[in-house]
C-alpha cells in the first residue's frame, strides 16, 4: 500500500521535547502516550461543572477518583505512636462536602503542614486519590489536590471555562497534571491535518479537526463537547471504514476461478440422500454462497449462526460444490478435538461419497482427509500426497494445514471455523496456498452485533443463519448459587443422575485442568476484590472428576477431557462419549465449539462466573442437540448482588445469542472486542461506541465505499492517508495488505 509517509508536523513531536523527560516517561509508561498528537487524542473521560459538585455519595470503592468539593472543616490531632512516642504524631482530618455527601481526607506526619495551611473551610479544590474505608467511613488518604481559586493568571488559564475536564488518569499522574500538559500542547491542535474530505464535513455540518480538539479539551458549554464528540466519532469511524473498504476493493481486483457445481455431480448426489430438508435460512445462505463462488473474484463471506443452526451443513455443501467444479476445499479448525469432530461428522454425512478411490466408493465420490500436528508419520505422508495429487477433494485440519510442506493440487475454497480463534495472518497463510486466490468462507457461532461485524469484519460480506433446524429441543438454564444455597448444588447432581437413569449423558465443565504448576508471576499478583470466591483458585477438571466419582455421582462412569491430553487419548475419550459408553464427561472448554453428541442433555458449568457471556452461550449449545430437552446449570459462589451474578442471570434468561452478544459488549470495553479481532492490535476507538453509534458506523461505511470506488489511491486526501498510516501500525498494515 503506497500510503504517504506521515507528514512532518508538530503533532509528531515527541512529548519529551515539549513536556520534559520526567513527565514524558510517565505518560509513555502508564498511558501509552508518546507524541503531541497522542496527548491531544487522550480525551477527557467526563467534565465537572464549576457550580455543580461531584456526587460524593456515589464513590466507587478501591478506585482512583477525582472529585471537586468544598472543605467543610479541618482538624489537626496529635497522637502517640511507635514513631512518635511522646504524643508528637500528627494527623490532619479534613471533611469535604458537595451537597450530596461528605468525605473524609486524612494526612499524616510531615504531610500535614501544607494542607493544614491551604485547606481552610470554604476552600474549593479538586482532590484525587484511592477510595478506602476506615471505621466504616469512606476516606481518601493523602490525596493529591489542586485549589480552585478562580483568580491569578495561572489558575484562570488552566481552568478556563465553566467545565473542568477530568482525564483518564493513573496514581502516578493526576487528572489535572494531564490537563496542564494538554494546555501546553493545545496550540499545536491548529496544525492538525484533517482526515475527512471537506465535502463530508460540510454535508454533515461537522466542525474542523482543530476546532474539535480545542472544544473537547477546553469546552465552554455542553454544546461544545457535543460538537467535538460528534466530529471525533466520525474521524474514528471513517478512517477505519476506509481501511476496510480499501481491503475489500483490493480483494475485488484479484482474479479467482469461478466454481460452479455440475447439475448431476457430487453435490446433487449428496442432496438426494439428505434425510431432511434444509431450513429456509440454510437455503437462502447457500444461494448467497453459490452466487459468490460463481464469480471470477474471490468470495469473502462471514457466516454467523446460532449454536446448532446448521452452519456445518452449509459449509459442507459449499465444499462439495467446489470439488464438483474440479477444485479442492480446506477447512481450518482451531483445535484437534474440533478438527477430528468435523472430520467424523463430514465423513458420516457423506457416507460412501467420502470414499473416493476406495472399494465401495460411490460414483462421484471424493476423498476426505484429516491433517493435524500429532498424526503419525505414515498417515501424515499419505494425507500430504493425497492433497498434492488432488486425490483428496476435502481436507480438514488444524494449524498444521498452514505449514510450508502442505501443497495443494488446486485449492478453490478455504473455510475457517470459529474465526475469533484465528489471527488474520493464519487465514491469509492458508489462502496463499492456492495457485490463484481461493474463495474464503469464515464461520462463527459467536453471534456478532451488526455494528461489530461492520467494524471488525468489514472486509467480509455477512450471512446470518438464525433459524434452528427442526427437531432441536429447547434448553432450560438456571443459576445454581452454591454458596448461598448448597442444597441447590446437591439437587443439580441429582438432576444429572436422573438424566443418566433415562439413558442420557452429561457434561461438567471446569475453568482449569488441575495439573498446572503455580506460576510465580501470577501468584504474586493481587486479586481483584470482586469477591471472596475469587480468593480460591478456579475449580479444576481433575479434582472435580475425583470428587464426583467418590461422591454425588458414585457408580456412574465419569471420564475427563482436556487440552493437555495426548491427541489419541482425547479422540478415544470423545469416541466413547459419542458412543454412549461414558455417562459424564468432565472437561475444560475444549468442548466449547463443534462437539456434537445429541444424547447429552445436561451441562453443569462449575465456577460459571469465570467464563465470558459468549463462552457460556457456546458451552450451553452442546446440549439440546437431540429430541430430548436440554438443561444448563450455571454454578457460582458469587453473591447475589455482584456483577458476575448479573451476567449469569442474563445468560440464564435468554437463548438469543445476538441479545447476549450485545450484553457482553456493553460490559466489556469495545477495545477488547476490536483489539482481539484486529489481529491483536490495540483498539483505535476512543470516543466511538460500537453499540451506541450504529448509525454513524453504517453511514461512514457507505461514505468510505463511495470514496474508495471513485479514488482507491486517495490521491486528493493527504490528511486521510496520514490518518490511515497512524491507524495501520506495522501489524495492521500487513493485515490489510494480505490479499
Amino acid at each position: 500500500m503506497d500510503l504517504v509517509p506521515a507528514l512532518e508536523e508538530p503533532l509528531n513531536q515527541p512529548l519529551k521535547s515539549v513536556l520534559g523527560p520526567a513527565t514524558a516517561k510517565v505518560m509513555a509508561e502508564h498511558l501509552g502516550l508518546h507524541t503531541v498528537g497522542d496527548l491531544l487524542h487522550h480525551y477527557p473521560r467526563r467534565y465537572e461543572e464549576r457550580g455543580q459538585l461531584t456526587h460524593l455519595a456515589d464513590l466507587p470503592m478501591d478506585e482512583h477518583v477525582t472529585v471537586v468539593a468544598q472543605v467543610a472543616d479541618a482538624r489537626l490531632h496529635t497522637f502517640a505512636s511507635s514513631r512518635a512516642p511522646r504524643g508528637k504524631g500528627q494527623r490532619l482530618e479534613v471533611t469535604i462536602t458537595d451537597g450530596s455527601g461528605r468525605l473524609q481526607l486524612v494526612f499524616f506526619g510531615n504531610g500535614v503542614h501544607k494542607p493544614h495551611k491551604e485547606l481552610l473551610p470554604g476552600t474549593r479544590a479538586m482532590f484525587a486519590g484511592k477510595v478506602s474505608v476506615f471505621n466504616r467511613r469512606l476516606q481518601l488518604a493523602h490525596p493529591a489536590y489542586e485549589l480552585l481559586r478562580g483568580d491569578g493568571e495561572e489558575t484562570v488559564e488552566t481552568w478556563a471555562g465553566a467545565l473542568i475536564p477530568l482525564y483518564p488518569a493513573t496514581a502516578k499522574l493526576e487528572s489535572w497534571k494531564i490537563g496542564k500538559a494538554v494546555q501546553t500542547v493545545l496550540p499545536s491542535a491548529q496544525e492538525a491535518v484533517d482526515p475527512l474530505p471537506d465535502s463530508l464535513c460540510a454535508g454533515r455540518g461537522l466542525v474542523s479537526l482543530p476546532e474539535a480538539l480545542l472544544k473537547i479539551h477546553r469546552p465552554h458549554t455542553k454544546a461544545d463537547i457535543a460538537d467535538a464528540r460528534a466530529r471525533l466519532k466520525w474521524d474514528e469511524a471513517f478512517v477505519l471504514q476506509v481501511a476496510l473498504a480499501r481491503r475489500r476493493y483490493a480483494d475485488a481486483q484479484l482474479p479467482a476461478i469461478a466454481r460452479t457445481p455440475r447439475p448431476d455431480g457430487l453435490l446433487a448426489a449428496f442432496d438426494d440422500r439428505l434425510p431432511f430438508t434444509l431450513t429456509e435460512g440454510q437455503q437462502k445462505v447457500s444461494k448467497e454462497i453459490f452466487d459468490d463462488l460463481a464469480t471470477e473474484h474471490p468470495m469473502h463471506r462471514l457466516l454467523q449462526g446460532e449454536v446448532g443452526s446448521g452452519k456445518t451443513m452449509v459449509a459442507l455443501r459449499a465444499m462439495l460444490a467446489v470439488v464438483d467444479a474440479g477444485g479442492q476445499a480446506a477447512m481450518l479448525a482451531p483445535t484437534e478435538v474440533l478438527a477430528q469432530q468435523h472430520h467424523r461428522s463430514v465423513t458420516e454425512m457423506m457416507g460412501d461419497l467420502a470414499q473416493g478411490g476406495m472399494l465401495g466408493g460411490a460414483e462421484h465420490a471424493t476423498k476426505v482427509v484429516l491433517l493435524t500436528g500429532s498424526m503419525g508419520t505414515a498417515a501424515r505422508r499419505q494425507a500430504l500426497l493425497d492433497l498434492a495429487t488432488g486425490e483428496a477433494g476435502i481436507v480438514i485440519g488444524t494449524h498444521a494445514l498452514i505449514e510450508d510442506k502442505v501443497q495443494f493440487h488446486d485449492l478453490g475454497l478455504v473455510v475457517v471455523d470459529e474465526q475469533h480463534r484465528f489471527g488474520v495472518e493464519q487465514r491469509d497463510a492458508l489462502r496463499g496456498k492456492g495457485k490463484q486466490p481461493p474463495h474464503l468462507l469464515v464461520m462463527t457461532a459467536t453471534p456478532i452485533p451488526r455494528t461489530v461485524a461492520m467494524t471488525v469484519f468489514g472486509d467480509l460480506e455477512t450471512s446470518v443463519l438464525d433459524q434452528l433446524p427442526a427437531g432441536r429441543s429447547p434448553i432450560a438454564s438456571h443459576v445454581v448459587p452454591a454458596a448461598d444455597k448448597p442444597h441447590f448444588l446437591a439437587r443439580a447432581w441429582e438432576r444429572v443422575r436422573e438424566e443418566v437413569a433415562k439413558g442420557h449423558q452429561a457434561y461438567v465443565v471446569c475453568p482449569r485442568i488441575g495439573d498446572e504448576e503455580e506460576d510465580p508471576k501470577k501468584a504474586g499478583k493481587k486479586k481483584a476484590p470482586e469477591d471472596e470466591a475469587d480468593k480460591r483458585p478456579p475449580l479444576a477438571v481433575l479434582d472435580v472428576a475425583e470428587q464426583l466419582r467418590g461422591g454425588p455421582l458414585k457408580g456412574l462412569t465419569v471420564e475427563v477431557l482436556h487440552g493437555r491430553m495426548q491427541p489419541d487419548d482425547k479422540d478415544a475419550v470423545m469416541r466413547r462419549f459419542a458412543a454412549g459408553d461414558t455417562d459424564v464427561l468432565v472437561a475444560t472448554t475444549v468442548i466449547e465449539v463443534g462437539v456434537n453428541v445429541p444424547n447429552a442433555t445436561v451441562m453443569v458449568i462449575m465456577d460459571a462466573d469465570r467464563f465470558g457471556v459468549s463462552q457460556l452461550h457456546q458451552l450451553r449449545g452442546r446440549v439440546g442437540r437431540g429430541s430430548a430437552p436440554g438443561l444448563c446449570l450455571l454454578v457460582s459462589e458469587m453473591p447475589e448482588a455482584s456483577a458476575a451474578r448479573q451476567r449469569l442471570n442474563a445468560v440464564a434468561s435468554t437463548l438469543d445469542g445476538f441479545e447476549l452478544s450485545r450484553i457482553d459488549l456493553e460490559q466489556r470495553r469495545e477495545g477488547d472486542v476490536l483489539g482481539q479481532a484486529q489481529s491483536g492490535a490495540r483498539s483505535s476507538l476512543r470516543v466511538l461506541a460500537v453499540i451506541e453509534d450504529e448509525e454513524i458506523i453504517a453511514e461512514a461505511r457507505q461514505e468510505a465505499m463511495n470514496l474508495v470506488e471513485s479514488d482507491p489511491e486517495l490521491t486528493g486526501l493527504p490528511g486521510l492517508r496520514t490518518a490511515l498510516d497512524a491507524l495501520l501500525d506495522e501489524e495492521r498494515e500487513q493485515y490489510l495488505e494480505k490479499g
